[in-house]
């Protein structure tokens, strides 16, 4: 397998490229024409362009895309689209290439890439490979989080007719309407030999450094061989929403070893009842789980002065 810095060469020397864009998200069927050509406009040859206009066809567009040859594989869309690449791009030579087209973006925001497409497209230009962690729960790869509790039940709840109608609103819509018959949970999380309890509608287990769009601490990396696991609000029902608010405010102020945060290499999360799971917004099983790290497991393109561990 190359090295990360020959493959870096290569990709400024080659410029060679496929192109993957979410068309079915507004702003990916708006942004698809112009993000390819100024991509041809920066020189890259692209060997192939998709614009995947169904859902279901995003993972075998992404597979096409990465047995292509192309040394680098972009892909456009919001943090969903994103963290399929990442799954599908882990442990191969090839590099992901990121165009931040979501509301949140938040593993952009993690590698620092930014989210003006044109200055997106000059971190593909002039940027450089490195190569962050994965998390894991169950057999199901990460970039961002696992959420359990009331994320999750949203996630299975939230109609389609409401989200076509009311957008990214769907979400915190449909959770204000489940939180008030949702039942706080008993949460424990066994790591490192010892085991922390918690009662609350809601805990995260993250990865990056982002989760809303917002910092969860100033020293939270998806390089840095860490998961944070902590709750938002306890048992009672309008806490959550009150640590919802305070986490958007002061997320850049807080770091790892300040409370509630866990920062661990694995863990062993489990409940007093089974809790659905979602892994960065998808669907992924039920308590109890084990979430773990793939260090190192994914190469993706980022500006020239990430520091690379």
């Amino acid at each position: 397998m190359r090295t990360k810095q020959r493959l870096t060469e290569d990709i400024h020397r080659d410029r060679r490229a496929v192109l993957v864009v979410n068309t079915h998200s507004r702003r990916g069927r708006l942004l698809y024409e112009g993000a390819k050509t100024r991509l041809e406009r920066a020189g890259f040859h692209l060997l192939a362009s998709y614009p995947v206009e169904k859902p279901r066809r995003l993972e075998e567009t992404l597979i096409k895309a990465r047995e292509s040859g192309a040394d680098l594989v972009v892909a456009g869309g919001g943090d969903g689209t994103i963290s399929t690449a990442a799954r599908l791009m882990a442990h191969r030579e090839n590099a992901l290439g990121l165009l931040p087209l979501g509301t949140t973006n938040n593993f952009a925001r993690t590698v620092r890439v930014p989210l003006d497409l044109d200055e997106a497209i000059d971190t593909l230009v002039s940027g450089k490979v490195i190569d962050v962690d994965l998390g894991r729960a169950g057999d199901m790869l990460f970039t961002n989080h696992v959420g359990v509790g009331l994320s999750a039940a949203v996630m299975d709840a939230a109609p389609p007719p409401l989200k076509r109608l009311a957008g990214r609103w769907a979400y915190p819509l449909t959770g204000l309407l489940l939180l008030l018959r949702h039942r706080p949970m008993r949460v424990v999380v066994r790591a490192e030999g010892d085991e922390h309890e918690f009662r609350t509608h809601q805990l995260y287990v993250a990865n990056g450094g982002f989760h809303a769009g917002r910092p969860i601490t100033a020293d939270a990396d998806a390089d840095d061989r860490l998961l944070v696991a902590y709750p938002v609000g306890g048992k009672g029902r309008f806490g959550l929403l009150r640590e919802t608010a305070r986490n958007a405010a002061t997320g850049h102020r807080r770091t790892l070893v300040d409370e509630p945060f866990l920062a661990v290499g694995e863990l062993w999360l489990e409940a007093d009842r089974s809790a659905p799971v979602e892994v960065d917004g998808e669907p992924c099983g039920r308590t109890p789980m084990r979430i773990g790290l793939e260090a190192n497991a994914l190469r993706v393109m980022a500006p020239a002065g990430t520091i690379d561990r």
